[in-house]
């Protein structure tokens, strides 16, 4: 269904992203962002998943910054590999990336983002610096770092109760410091389950993740 294309940034970074298009007319666009783990199978089939909804996405290599070609697995070896390129990157050069595949988007109108474990904190960053119309994150750990920020459009979060990265405390925290801020908590649900390919997948959880975000989508990209 998808096809590889290039970005390019305001900064003249060159990079790479992948593109899944819906049959028919667009609803708008969605930015997928992803994991620690590159623009890999999973990242790929969640932007067919969205095209197969309805929306043209984009899932961009932000990791092409530091790496190119970024493509891993979930093995401890793969983990510390994406970790290591996830940390060398700064929330400057991801904004201006997010806001070039957004500017590609636009043509499509409103422009949403959803993003999972580093993709779940580059949604949070990009709803209070980024031109996006609305910001999905789940299970990004590092949004506890900027909580006193204040998103610029709708903004949903997604967390798993039995996230050993993220603790409960956190997960409060930013629910207390943006009470507007819908923060879904999942019970049975441990950190990236929501990916299908990893250990901690949770069926249920993820199904009822997904509806809330195809809703926060419908009500904000029409």
């Amino acid at each position: 269904m998808g096809s590889n294309i290039k970005l390019t940034a305001s900064d003249g970074h060159t990079f790479d992203g992948y593109r899944a298009d819906p049959e028919g007319t667009p609803k708008s666009g969605i930015v997928i962002v992803q994991e620690i783990f590159g623009v890999n199978s999973q990242i790929r089939g969640t932007a067919d998943s969205f095209a197969k909804d309805g929306y043209v996405a984009i899932a961009p290599a932000f990791f092409d910054r530091k790496k190119s070609g970024v493509d891993l697995g979930y093995t401890p070896d793969d983990m510390q590999i994406g970790r290591g390129i996830a940390m060398e990157l700064d929330w400057d050069n991801t904004v201006m990336d997010v806001n070039a595949v957004a500017e590609v988007l636009k043509e499509f109108g409103k422009v949403g983002l959803v993003g999972y474990c580093w993709g779940g904190s580059v949604a949070w960053v990009s709803a209070c610096r980024a031109n996006v119309d609305c910001a999905i994150g789940y299970y990004g750990g590092r949004i506890i770092d900027t909580v006193d920020a204040e998103p610029k459009c709708p903004t949903q979060l997604h967390f798993g109760d039995l996230d050993k990265a993220i603790p409960i405390e956190d997960v409060e925290a930013i629910k207390s410091a943006h009470p507007d801020v819908p923060v879904f908590r999942y019970a049975e649900a441990e950190h990236g389950f929501s990916c299908d390919d990893r250990a901690s997948y949770h069926e249920e959880s993820t199904k009822i993740a997904r509806t809330r975000t195809n809703g926060f989508f419908a009500m904000h990209l029409a």
